[in-house]
C-alpha cells in the first residue's frame, strides 16, 4: 500500500512513513504532507481510486499512530523496509528495469506531465522549491516528443487567414 502511495501522490518514501491517519481528508480530497524536505508542509491530490484503497487497507490494518506501522506499532515503517518491499514487489513482476521507491516518485512526476500538468503545479506537488529541481525529474516520453506539433503549423494556420494585399 505505501507504494501505490508513493506512486500515486509523488512522496518521497520519507514523507510517505511518516503519514499519520489523520494527514487523510477524503473531504477535500487531499493528503496532508507535515514537515516535508526542509520542514515544509504541503498538500498532494488523493484521487478517489487511493481514497479507496486506502480505507480497504484501514479496515483490515486498523493503524493508530501511524499510517503504515513498523514492528512496534509506535513507531513508522522504515524506510529500508519500504526499499525490501519494493525489491520483492519488482522481482515479483519479472520487470527487467531497476526500480527503487524513488523511481515512483519520478514516474509519477513524468505521468503529470505527460498527462497535461504545468510544470508549476509539478513543481508544487513534488514540494520543490525551484523549477530546475522539478526539471531533473521528468524524462518525457518519446511518443509525447513525436506527438507535439511544431508551432509552425500553428503559424500555417494563422497566416493562411489572413487576406492577400490588395493592389492600390
Amino acid at each position: 500500500m505505501i507504494l501505490t502511495v508513493c506512486y500515486a501522490t509523488g512522496l518521497r518514501i520519507s514523507e510517505a512513513v511518516s503519514l499519520k491517519p489523520a494527514a487523510i481528508d477524503s473531504q477535500r480530497m487531499v493528503i496532508r504532507v507535515e514537515a516535508g524536505k526542509g520542514r515544509k508542509d504541503r498538500y498532494v491530490m488523493l484521487s478517489p481510486t487511493l481514497l479507496k484503497l486506502l480505507r480497504t487497507y484501514w479496515k483490515e490494518a486498523r493503524p493508530k499512530e501511524w499510517l503504515f506501522p513498523g514492528d512496534r506499532p509506535e513507531q513508522p515503517i522504515t524506510a529500508c523496509a519500504v526499499e525490501i518491499a519494493c525489491r520483492q514487489a519488482l522481482e515479483q513482476s519479472g520487470l527487467g528495469k531497476a526500480i527503487t521507491p524513488h523511481s515512483l516518485r519520478h514516474a509519477f512526476a513524468v505521468h503529470l506531465l505527460e498527462s497535461g500538468a504545468d510544470l508549476r503545479t509539478i513543481q508544487l506537488l513534488l514540494g520543490h522549491s525551484t523549477l530546475n529541481t522539478t526539471s531533473r525529474y521528468l524524462r518525457i516520453a518519446t511518443s509525447k516528443v513525436c506527438a507535439t506539433a511544431s508551432p509552425l503549423e500553428a503559424l500555417h494556420t494563422m497566416t493562411a487567414k489572413v487576406p492577400a494585399p490588395t493592389s492600390a
